[in-house]
């Protein structure tokens, strides 16, 4: 097998010529996203439609880094802010409705423990998925292997070394469940403040209650 061929089926490799050309071309269309004028909404979900493939309003603020692009698979209404790292060395699957605070980083490669296992230059990929609807705070780390259930908040500042489970809050480093999701939290805004009527009766006019 060549170099491509071992990543893709997430054994151990080497980032040889042809590796590396695939990450040039990605690098083309990020220094494209990362200097356009960002005014330029449009602009710039034309260029992340080019850099993902496949995706339903999705929108990244820029700027973004990535190693391929093609190895990240995103639903409807994907949001990344400021400062997003995904290093897709392994598939990463995201779901609709998925937003990221700034400098949220996914990490899908790793390198052996061993130093001079390491120094021979063999890396790997393992693939990371994340449901639907979930939120993920800023600075959060998301390492290789991880799967994050539907319906999770990410608590800002964390580090996912483990699967979390659907409809939870994680938070923590090492990331942790630290409790479930409920009816009660329908209408939660801040803490214990509540998302005024006006807002809270255009949220049940537009049928986001349910």
């Amino acid at each position: 097998m060549d170099n491509i061929e071992r990543r893709d089926k997430e054994m151990a490799y080497i980032s040889d010529g042809a590796v590396m050309a695939q990450q040039a071309e990605c690098r083309k269309i990020l220094q494209r996203l990362n200097f356009m004028d960002r005014s330029d909404f449009a602009g710039i979900a034309e260029v992340v439609k080019e850099l993902l493939g496949k995706s339903e309003g999705a929108f990244i603020n820029p700027p973004f880094y990535c190693d391929y692009g093609s190895h990240i698979e995103v639903g409807k209404n994907f949001f990344a802010n400021y400062n997003c790292t995904i290093i897709d060395v392994a598939k990463v699957k995201i779901g609709d409705n998925c937003q990221m605070a700034p400098n949220v980083a996914i990490y899908a490669a790793g390198h052996p423990i061993y130093p001079s296992t390491r120094n021979s230059l063999y890396e790997y990929g393992k693939e990371i998925t994340i449901g639907d609807n979930v939120w993920i705070g800023g600075n959060t780390v998301i390492c290789p292997g991880v799967h994050i259930g539907d319906n999770v908040v990410i608590g800002a500042g964390s580090v996912v070394t483990k699967d979390i489970p659907d409809w939870c809050v994680a938070a923590g480093n090492p990331c942790r469940v630290i409790r479930p999701i409920t009816e009660a939290d329908k209408r939660k805004l801040f803490k214990d403040e509540e998302i005024d009527d006006e807002a809270w009766a255009d949220i049940v006019g537009r049928g986001f209650v349910y």
